[in-house]
């Protein structure tokens, strides 16, 4: 059986600490490469030196997992579209299902955004799928980082 293939979108994610937790989730969750769009931080700074506040959280899996910094989501999600990517955010929304119940497809791409106000509307049109975290307390959401790697490990069933 093929091995389903996996990566990762982090739009607009302004927290350095969350990006080096998403790098260390996406390799404990076998992601093969993470894309960073809009103004998400990436490990090397804009003189190609290693960032030491995101290598401090991501524990060298900044090393190994595949990434690339890409300005235009809209862009970057099209070119996914036509390599017949199964777009999945991981977001609260009207049209969201319940995260237990996503089918995955043979080539998969979590999206997930910034901190404050997630997903913007007009991207998530554009997505396959919006899969959403049932929130049982007072608060009605959890940090992105956490919310990812709940989402990938009970979807990919790790």
């Amino acid at each position: 059986m093929k091995t389903k293939e996996s990566i990762l979108i982090l739009h607009n994610i302004r927290s350095v600490e969350n990006v080096g937790a998403m790098f260390r989730t996406a390799d404990a969750a076998g992601i093969n490469k993470i894309y960073l769009t809009g103004y998400t931080p990436a490990p090397l700074d804009r003189f190609g030196r290693k960032r030491k506040d995101l290598a401090k959280l991501a524990l060298g899996a900044e090393e190994f997992v595949l990434w690339e910094s890409k300005k235009s989501l809209p862009s970057l999600m099209r070119s996914l579209t036509q390599q017949k990517y199964f777009i999945i955010a991981i977001e609260q929304d009207k049209k969201s299902v319940d995260y237990k119940k996503i089918k995955l497809k043979n080539k998969n791409a979590f999206l997930v955004g910034t901190e404050v106000t997630g997903i913007p509307k007009n991207v998530l049109e554009k997505c396959d799928i919006i899969a959403e975290i049932p929130m049982r307390g007072q608060k009605e959401s959890l940090n992105v980082s956490v919310a990812l790697g709940i989402a990938l490990f009970r979807i990919l069933k790790i």
